[in-house]
């Protein structure tokens, strides 16, 4: 694969995902960003969206975080160099730039996170830092020089009274500059600081990395949510108290016996809950990017999904699916539907792209059970209709 330098994606993944930086001179060769620098700053003026401007040299203090939407005067009042702009989630917000993240999908769907554009002038930074994710760092317009440290840090100290988590001491083992076109990969924790040669766009591919604990937290949340509200501790029979205070064996025995049932990972149980945990929107502004016209009854539906009408999901959509035996499990924004095995070749058809052709929807209309999962996805705004400009209806 060019964009892995001539490495295969095996390659790749056994030699350098999560173990060590590569950089990737021309790894989309004559790449130019499809979002000009003002229209990236008008984006971040937009309610909804997730935007942040970051000054070297603020004017309450170093490295200076404002956060959008801003008023288009802001940019009026940045100095000339020495400040970047940060905006995230950009391909929910423009549907076009999903092809700048298409060739990334040899990785799972549920690990990609988002496309977050930086434009910096010359000397823009976010200083010298780590992040705890994987990220692909595509230089889309002008030079940025990076710097990248020799090994994963698992011990590291910030400046203090920061809101950002600025190294306070950076060691570089490789420095490089990079062109429109070059890409760097770096794997969780490896400290690294970027900083604008000229006018310049990165484009940054991040990663989701959930933590230990979030994930123990969510799954318990869902256990619990799933066990009935009646159950309560019960200690009839047991013998009267001899020392006062004491929580006894038999007591500790029953708690035990209580929780016992839920601390045994059930599979079936998992899949749900990862499949709707990995779907679900991060943001719950992000829903205003869904579909909200869905026809306004289940029969007008299916006679449109009858004629072969092409369909569109939405760019915010995050779809999922985990095949099981007899059955496969369709995960959609946080929600879940478990379908007959026959449904497998068109789960797979929805989770492999964002444009659907005809016979899609005829599918879709031909088959009960198929049908109650396209009725589902229209009234929750994952899919709509494509009209005659190629958007949704």
């Amino acid at each position: 694969m060019q964009l892995l330098g001539g490495l295969s994606a095996e390659a790749f993944l056994r030699d350098y995902w999560q173990q060590r930086p590569l950089l990737v001179r021309q790894a989309i060769p004559g790449f130019a960003s499809p979002l000009s620098p003002d229209e990236l700053a008008g984006l971040s003026c937009e309610e909804g969206v997730s935007a942040r401007i970051i000054r070297e040299h603020g004017e309450t203090g170093p490295w200076q975080v404002s956060y959008g939407p801003f008023a288009e005067s802001v940019f009026a009042t940045l100095p000339e160099t020495h400040w970047t702009l940060l905006v995230s989630d950009v391909e929910k917000h423009v549907p076009e730039l999903l092809n700048v993240i298409e060739p990334f999908r040899f990785l799972p769907d549920w690990r990609i996170d988002d496309l977050m554009i930086s434009y910096a002038p010359e000397g823009g930074s976010v200083g010298p830092h780590i992040d705890d994710y994987d990220v692909f760092l595509l230089q889309a317009h002008g030079h940025r020089r990076w710097q990248v440290g020799g090994a994963p840090l698992h011990e590291e100290r910030y400046l203090p009274d920061l809101e950002l988590r600025i190294l306070e001491h950076f060691d570089a083992a490789e420095d490089w500059v990079m062109a429109p076109g070059d890409m760097l990969y770096l794997p969780p924790r490896y400290a690294h600081h970027g900083v604008a040669t000229d006018d310049c766009l990165t484009y940054s591919i991040g990663f989701r990395a959930p933590a230990q604990r979030e994930l123990v937290t969510g799954f318990a949340e869902f256990l619990a949510s799933r066990l009935p509200g009646r159950a309560r501790y019960g200690d009839a029979g047991m013998a009267p108290v001899t020392r006062k205070g004491e929580i006894d064996t038999q007591a500790l025995d029953r708690i035990g016996a209580m929780l016992a049932p839920v601390l045994q990972v059930d599979r079936n149980a998992l899949i749900v809950w990862f499949g709707q945990y990995a779907t679900e929107l991060k943001n719950p502004e992000l829903a205003a990017l869904l579909y909200d016209d869905a026809p306004d009854d289940a029969a007008t539906l299916r006679a449109q999904l009858a004629k072969g009408r092409p369909l569109e999901r939405a760019a915010v959509s995050r779809t999922a699916f985990v095949p099981a035996a007899e059955r496969i499990y369709f995960f959609w924004d946080g929600q879940c539907r478990i379908l007959p095995d026959e449904a497998r070749a068109t789960v797979e058809t929805l989770c492999e792209g964002y444009r659907y052709a005809g016979r899609v929807s005829q599918a879709l209309a031909h088959d009960d059970a198929l049908f109650a999962l396209a009725h589902a996805l229209f009234q929750s705004g994952c899919l709509g209709f494509e009209d005659d400009d190629g958007d949704a209806a």
